[in-house]
């Protein structure tokens, strides 16, 4: 696993060894809280979440739906507005893997197995991800038995960073070896020889290997951060969002894990796992447990707002190992009352 240097970061935005420890910092808190709540526990909760991928996730790759329009299509089951077809069955399928995903890896069912991921789950992921847009807008240059879950018999043009995936009959032989890479990645943080600090240029090299590795003829970025966040959930953390903002960053980024660089993906990964926490927290801790202020922020109080508060001592609040203040949904709601009756 390559350190990369951390380079100097902008005023104001924390360093990429800090992003890790505060990736660290985030997991080990979770712990504390008792875990993330199942689907079924917290439904809207995970419905947030899933909006925001599977909207974001097919975004990435050209997808023209706009969140709102997700929304009521994954609600609703309503298609609104005038987009393509395919455009619909896209989000459609993507929002089924997703939901699979969220449901295998918070509360899996009975087909468990020894190990994170299997070969069969990655074309099980792909099929699910691709076979509604397949039925109204196939790949164009698709043989009979490229169908969705079945590996690429085409050779691919190398990516514009210079890097070329492996020719088709070695992809095979090329998942089997990645899975089995996730599956020690897994057994290296259960036996602790992998500290969560390193994790995420861990993850950013699984995430990197797959998408060289390449394995279908179309779907393989919607696909490789399925699996990604598949491996994410089953190690009880939350899943990442790639927003469609970030595109050009991710695309960089992958560009440069494929130079030996992981920083830059790694960085992007911890903090998505850390923004999705933020989301999840006040959901999983009680009214009187302490959560990075973060996890507080809402439309009337903005984070500036909260950590002025609380170095004043208006807010009652800590400041944890890592130097950030903390509070609780109790301090914040005795905040909230004390402002209304000064007013």
């Amino acid at each position: 696993m390559t350190n990369a240097p951390a380079g100097r970061a902008p005023r104001g935005r924390p360093s990429r060894n800090a992003v890790y420890q505060r990736f660290a910092t985030a997991i080990d808190e979770l712990g504390k809280y008792g875990g993330l709540p199942t689907p079924v526990e917290s439904r809207q909760l995970w419905d947030d979440v899933w909006h925001l991928e599977a909207h974001h996730s097919t975004a990435i790759e050209g997808n023209t739906l706009v969140l709102r329009e997700v929304e009521q299509l994954l609600e609703q089951g309503r298609a609104v507005g005038s987009k393509e077809l395919k455009d619909y069955m896209e989000v459609l399928g993507y929002a089924e893997a997703a939901r699979w995903v969220y449901e295998q890896g918070v509360d899996p069912d009975e087909h468990v197995h020894d190990g994170l991921l299997t070969v069969t789950e990655v074309r099980s992921i792909h099929t699910l991800a691709m076979a509604k847009v397949w039925e109204v807008a196939p790949h164009p240059s698709a043989y009979p038995d490229e169908a969705p879950g079945s590996f690429r018999q085409h050779d691919v043009r190398p990516f514009p960073g210079g890097m070329t995936p492996p020719t088709h009959p070695l992809v095979p032989a090329g998942v089997a070896s990645w899975v089995e890479q996730v599956n020690q990645f897994g057994g290296a943080l259960a036996d602790g020889s992998l500290g969560v600090i390193e994790v995420p240029e861990a993850l950013a090299r699984i995430h990197a290997d797959f998408e060289r590795l390449h394995p279908f003829i179309d779907g393989n970025g919607r696909t490789g951060r399925l699996l990604l966040n598949l491996i994410l959930t089953r190690l009880g953390w939350p899943p990442i969002v790639i927003f469609k903002e970030q595109r050009r960053r991710y695309i960089r980024a992958l560009d440069r894990a494929d130079h030996d660089d992981l920083g830059p993906l790694a960085e992007l990964l911890a903090r998505s796992v850390i923004d999705n926490l933020h989301r999840l927290i006040p959901n999983i801790a009680g009214p009187a447990k302490y959560v990075p202020l973060e996890a507080l922020a809402d439309e009337e109080f903005s984070l500036a707002a909260l950590k002025q508060a609380a170095g004043r001592g208006r807010l009652e609040a800590i400041i944890g190992t890592d130097g950030r203040y903390r509070s609780s949904r109790a301090a914040l709601e005795a905040y909230r009352a004390s402002k209304y009756s000064r007013g």
